[in-house]
């Protein structure tokens, strides 16, 4: 990893989290789909450095407390998503090693589905959601965890629906994610895949995120928190169909069509 191309991921991560303070979403998503466009770092070792950044993250932001955390909920989906977790990772293994075609077909769909949160926010239901739905939803977190360290597009989601007490929601949902975090980074130093020397330089980024959280709140951009949703959300959408459509007619032609 170049100078140059340390300092861009630098700022891509402190872009990143700028935009994650200020929308509550999609930290994991911009500076995934920023580095596999810009290819600056393999993608497996991108969800390593965002997974860490995030860790980071959750550590401060629950360094004065994590009393409001709800507790039935972040351990029916600690459950549910730590062994999803695994599964994921060892996909991302797979095809990073076997199908790279899939694996930027795959990031840039979920990055177009997660991305529509931001104009279509989740209704909050009147009553809290069953065990089942946090188990379910768990899940499928963990899956996007295990690939993409980008673990928060289907809890942010169900949470929110949720008449819990917003406090209660963003603690619990920090708490998870730093959690699934830890869990991700020991399984890759379990399995031995943790980034090479050369892209250590990537992890400098913890100060542009803190940076730019810090920059998000106390100089947000000077339009209204809907447009900025919207601009995110284009954003996110080109970014997902860039990574997506130029991969399609590679993976037709290795199944035969």
């Amino acid at each position: 990893m170049t100078a140059p191309q340390a300092l861009a991921f630098m700022v891509m991560a402190g872009f990143a989290a700028y935009v994650q303070t200020l929308t509550g979403f999609a930290f994991g998503l911009i500076l995934m789909a920023a580095v596999a466009l810009s290819e600056i770092l393999p993608l497996r070792d991108a969800a390593v450095v965002t997974g860490v950044l995030t860790l980071v993250n959750a550590a401060i932001m629950l360094s004065k407390g994590w009393t409001e955390v709800l507790k039935r909920q972040f351990v029916l989906v600690l459950l549910s998503s730590l062994p999803s977790l695994v599964i994921g990772y060892l996909l991302l293994e797979h095809l990073a090693d076997n199908g790279l075609v899939v694996l930027r077909i795959l990031l840039g769909a979920i990055i177009i589905v997660s991305s529509l949160q931001l104009i279509m926010p989740p209704r909050r239901e009147e009553r809290p959601a069953g065990d089942g739905s946090f188990v379910g939803f768990g899940v499928f977190s963990g899956l996007m965890s295990g690939l993409f360290s980008t673990s928060g597009p289907p809890l942010v989601y169900h949470f929110y629906r949720q008449p819990y007490p917003l406090v209660a929601i963003r603690e619990t949902l920090v708490a998870i994610f730093g959690v699934n975090a830890l869990v991700r980074l020991g399984v890759v130093f379990a399995d031995g895949t943790f980034p090479d020397r050369q892209y250590w330089p990537a992890f400098l980024a913890i100060l542009p995120v803190m940076a730019g959280t810090q920059l998000a709140r106390r100089l947000p951009p000077p339009i209204s928190p809907r447009l900025l949703k919207l601009i995110v959300f284009v954003l996110l959408c080109a970014s997902g169909a860039s990574l997506a459509l130029p991969a399609i007619p590679a993976a037709l032609r290795m199944a035969g069509y």
